[in-house]
């Protein structure tokens, strides 16, 4: 057995003992306490990483175990949930680096490994490290993206409700300024919403929006013509004059729209139709 292989096993073997050994030298260095249960979980951690460590001994330079990008991807959104922030995470990191690698060295030497077989084993422990901090980095991305997402559509939802007003007529007021992104959030999200609310009049109230541009206009006569394929009448209500403006400019023909100065007029039109 060379002496790769046999520090290689040495890991396998003794992971838990020496995982053991790096948290409480952990604990102790950085000073603070953690509970029983995160002190376990994060031991735990450590002999998947020291034995996925012993493994990538044998493997060629810059592969790594089966099933270790998965862990360390599970490891990684358990790590964000608990620390919170990116800047927390990463700081832990130079830290249980040093730790780690005091105490594989020691280990190595231990083993009388040569120093090239030492150095080597450092590089492997390190490379493991990059790819920790990096698939952290990228967990917080996405965690970051996921909410993002999830605030835009709850604005996007408080921004555009579907108002019901009297038997078969609903408001929909439009608020703020209405993006491209919030223009397809009314024609994919919204739309099937009015169609699931046994509404046969729509008014969609422009007196709230600050901004509109081409692009936005066209989205808007979409939904009316979609509405309209649907059995459904829209009615556009508080257009203002630069609004008007940036629609005619923009070559989109909304004569087949009714428009009312307000909604007190579309309603008072629509009453007289019923």
């Amino acid at each position: 057995m060379n002496s790769i292989s046999q520090v290689a096993e040495y890991l396998h073997i003794n992971a838990k003992r020496l995982a053991v050994a790096i948290a409480e030298d952990l604990l102790q260095r950085m000073k603070f306490e953690i509970s029983q249960q995160e002190k376990e979980q994060g031991i735990l951690a450590y002999v998947e990483f020291l034995r996925f460590l012993s493994l990538s001994l044998s493997l060629p330079e810059g592969e790594m175990p089966k099933g270790h990008s998965q862990w360390i991807k599970t490891n990684t959104e358990r790590e964000v949930a608990l620390v919170g922030k990116i800047s927390d995470a990463v700081a832990l990191y130079p830290t249980v680096r040093m730790v780690f690698t005091e105490h594989i060295t020691n280990t190595s030497v231990e083993l009388n490994l040569s120093l090239e077989d030492v150095v080597f084993v450092n590089t492997r422990l390190n490379y493991m490290f990059d790819i920790s901090i990096n698939e952290t980095i990228q967990t917080f991305e996405r965690l970051k993206d996921t909410i993002i997402k999830e605030a835009q559509d709850e604005i996007n939802d408080l921004s555009a409700p579907v108002v019901p007003f009297h038997d078969g007529i609903a408001v929909l007021p439009l608020i703020g300024s209405i993006d491209s992104r919030r223009a397809r959030y009314l024609l994919e999200q919204v739309v099937p919403k009015i169609t699931r609310s046994a509404v046969d009049w729509l008014i969609i109230d422009f007196s709230g929006i600050l901004i509109i541009d081409t692009a936005v206009a066209n989205h808007i006569f979409k939904i009316h013509e979609v509405l309209r394929m649907l059995g459904i009448h829209a009615i556009a209500t508080g257009i203002r004059p630069e609004l008007a403006q940036t629609v005619v400019n923009g070559g989109i023909d909304f004569s087949s729209i009714k428009t009312y100065a307000n909604v007190k007029q579309a309603i008072d039109s629509i009453k007289k139709q019923q």
